[in-house]
């Protein structure tokens, strides 16, 4: 792309294609069109991210994303409390709600174990899910990560983990189907794939 008329263009620019998935042809298209809309229009819009990145909560149960220390999944007392879905990340927990095929609350582990990432199993909130099984209210525990190397090697790390309590551990159905990662899996699919769900074995 060629040089910039403007550094103050320039920069907003460079902070767009910081983006996931946004290069530098459609990161000075959103950059013009900002420049084109009201002040108090393009002060809301950061506004609203400044907001999101120092006010935003992490609920204090399953460590999804929320306005309160408990969101509102798990407060919500017509949720079945007794079945809890395992999964990498919140973009998974907004996946799976889309299928409306769940009905169950959630665990959000933070990613998967990766040793080539740096990521161990001390990185990811696997202490707290045992600590809520620990407490005997649940009954099954589903995990719903990725097929990757990666996501079975935590799979098997989180089924090692629980197999000692009373519970039920399956994992969704692996014979559908679906991508790698739940976010790009249409909801049809993954909703199958969840009501279809089978014990997890080594």
């Amino acid at each position: 792309m060629q040089e910039l008329p403007s550094k103050l263009l320039n920069a907003a620019v460079d902070e767009f294609a910081k983006l996931p998935g946004v290069g530098r042809k459609t990161a000075l298209r959103l950059a013009l069109h900002l420049l084109k809309q009201p002040c108090e229009d393009v002060e809301r819009f950061g506004k609203a991210f400044i907001s999101l990145r120092s006010d935003v909560k992490y609920c204090t149960v399953c460590h999804t994303i929320s306005d309160t220390d408990r969101c509102p999944i798990c407060d919500n007392r017509r949720r079945d409390h007794t079945t809890v879905c395992v999964v990498e990340t919140i973009r998974d927990v907004l996946s799976i709600e889309n299928t409306r095929q769940y009905s169950g609350v959630y665990h959000v582990l933070g990613g998967i174990i990766s040793p080539m990432d740096g990521v161990g199993p001390h990185d990811l909130s696997i202490d707290t899910l045992v600590d809520r099984v620990a407490g005997g209210d649940i009954k099954e525990v589903i995990l719903a990560l990725s097929t990757t190397m990666e996501g079975e090697t935590t799979c098997f790390y989180l089924y090692k983990k629980l197999r000692n309590f009373p519970l039920l551990v399956t994992t969704i159905a692996r014979g559908v189907g679906f991508g790698d990662e739940l976010e790009y899996t249409d909801e049809l699919t993954l909703g199958r794939s969840i009501k279809n769900r089978q014990p997890f074995t080594m």
